[in-house]
């Protein structure tokens, strides 16, 4: 396999490069000043983000398995890309094209890396904003070559004529160039290689209904367990050089939200703490020890998170409120927090959408260390 970054000024063939040396464009993500008063969070600064900060996309790479059958979790999805997989290869035909969703960070484009390496193509990997023209698309569609794996990251970000260029190239293998201007513009189509486009979003219900149904197999990607999370973990000590135990291995999963880029991200601070106190292995104190320093619970909750709660609880009486009174009264704006903080929250049970506003669980109440009323707002009207 040869990964392949697409070059959107040309259509010719690259040079392929090892999956070590492609570095994907950093993803710029506001993660607002939500926090608790003592610690204010910076933007983009959150250990718990699931989105790629800068500069992690080299690292990330390195801690990637090579191939589908090392990649831990997902098991119902192996198992059905793995029979997909082998029928193509026993076919000698592209794989029929693809949609992973998800939230960010569970493994939409390793997947899709380690299908090219079963595959045995080359994959080009882009997003969606970086398809703004027309012939930024055409260039990548006429440059593939049989069996190739088109990446489109963000795909729900494209625009409409991104859109209609796709549909008879994902249907037919065409491409259809417009000629000429006005009453005198006429069609040309011309014939493309058989491959197989992939697509991964975070948002599958803003894909418009013609672009999915031009996907063969969609497939959702779920978080990960904290044991899936474990075993991850002890796999990527490996890679980065640390003696992580078991207990240790545990202690980080737990606050990993179930999410592999978390895991890997808190491992490496847990690492470089247990290095410059000189502890040889890390165990389940230290690891927890290194978390605690970080402010991360054993929830997985950051300042950001357990602030948002406590606004609910000690303000507003546990809800139900408003999100954008919520915004207020955090100074944060309302996209960020339904974005970026509710998905886990409410993901956990921590926190409940109601036609009246957001309402914090008894959970919620329970991990704050507080005791929830005995007559709260009932969750659903």
């Amino acid at each position: 396999m040869a990964i392949v970054p697409a070059d959107h000024n040309s259509p010719s063939k690259q040079t392929p490069k090892s999956p070590a040396s492609v570095k994907a464009a950093p993803v710029s993500v506001n993660a607002g000043s939500a926090g608790d008063k003592a610690a204010a969070v910076v933007s983009g600064s959150r250990l718990v983000q699931p989105e790629v900060r800068s500069g992690e996309a080299h690292i990330e790479t390195g801690l990637r398995p090579r191939r589908l059958s090392q990649y831990l979790g997902q098991e119902e999805l192996k198992q059905n890309l793995g029979i997909a997989v082998e029928a193509a290869r026993r076919r000698g035909d592209a794989l029929d094209h693809m949609l992973f969703y998800g939230p960010p960070g569970l493994g939409k484009t390793t997947i899709s890396m380690l299908i090219a390496e079963e595959m045995g193509t080359e994959i080009r990997i882009t997003s969606a904003p970086a398809l703004e023209r027309p012939r930024d698309i055409a260039g990548l569609l006429v440059s593939l070559q049989p069996g190739d794996i088109l990446f489109i990251d963000e795909i729900h970000r494209l625009n409409k004529v991104a859109e209609e260029i796709l549909y008879p190239a994902m249907e037919d293998f065409m491409l259809d160039i417009t000629i000429g201007k006005g009453q005198a513009a006429r069609i040309k189509r011309l014939p493309l290689k058989r491959f197989t486009l992939i697509g991964a979003t975070t948002k599958a219900g803003s894909i418009s209904s013609p672009l999915r149904t031009r996907f063969g197999h969609v497939h959702r990607l779920r978080f990960y367990s904290d044991t899936e999370m474990q075993q991850i973990l002890l796999q990527s000590a490996v890679v980065l050089g640390a003696k992580l135990g078991p207990e240790g291995a545990m202690a980080i999963a737990c606050r990993s939200r179930g999410t592999p880029r978390v895991g890997n991200r808190l491992l490496k601070w847990v690492r470089d703490f247990a290095e410059v106190r000189n502890q040889p292995e890390i165990d389940a104190e230290l690891a927890t020890a290194a978390l605690d320093l970080r402010r991360i619970d054993a929830a997985g909750l950051d300042p950001a998170d357990r602030q948002i709660l406590e606004t609910i609880i000690v303000h507003y009486q546990g809800g139900p409120v408003g999100i954008e009174t919520l915004a207020a009264a955090i100074s944060e704006d309302t996209a960020t927090i339904e974005d970026m903080y509710e998905p886990f929250l409410m993901q956990r049970g921590f926190l409940q959408r109601t036609s009246r506003g957001r309402v914090a669980t008894p959970l919620a109440w329970k991990h704050l260390g507080m005791e929830p009323p005995s007559q709260q707002l009932p969750l659903f009207d």
